[in-house]
């Protein structure tokens, strides 16, 4: 008799943890954003200010139009494939240095000054990239400051792969 009481206290507490869990799913409640330390903070800062940055608002208005240029989604290729501006491509910041120059005419005529407008999922790591696209020579490229997330809250458009 005391094992079914333990099985059912089990349950029970299996039941509400799932409850819980199941709510908080529905909800959608996102995660907190992340917690670096300091110098993260004043390395992406420091890129910030060596660059041109935009916000959501500025960034709907070149889609819209499209006077956005090549956009490109720096985030990993998993995130992308959750969603992503329409007409963007998928370019992870890590990869950057090295599958840039297929977009700009490599290797027949580069562009070192085609326009391009990166953007992530919270203004990091495209700030990041831009700056290392400027200290590859390109002259034209813009970082979106913006958290991915609002886009898609905002009720902007969003893409999926096919």
């Amino acid at each position: 008799m005391v094992s079914l009481k333990k099985s059912y206290s089990v349950a029970l507490l299996v039941s509400a943890c799932l409850l819980v869990g199941g709510t908080a799913v529905a909800q959608q409640t996102p995660a907190p954003a992340p917690n670096y330390p300091d110098s993260i903070k004043a390395y992406v800062g420091a890129a910030k200010k060596q660059i041109k940055t935009i916000k959501l608002e500025e960034f709907r208005a070149l889609v819209d139009q499209q006077k956005a240029g090549l956009i490109i989604d720096v985030r990993q290729e998993n995130e992308f494939e959750d969603g992503y501006v329409p007409g963007a491509v998928n370019v992870p910041r890590g990869l950057i240095e090295f599958r840039i120059w297929k977009l700009v005419g490599f290797p027949n005529a580069v562009d070192m000054g085609k326009q391009m407008t990166l953007y992530c999922a919270t203004g990091g790591r495209c700030a990041l990239a831009t700056k290392t696209l400027q200290d590859l020579g390109f002259t034209n490229v813009t970082s979106v400051d913006m958290v991915f997330d609002s886009w898609v809250k905002g009720g902007h458009p969003v893409a999926k792969p096919k």
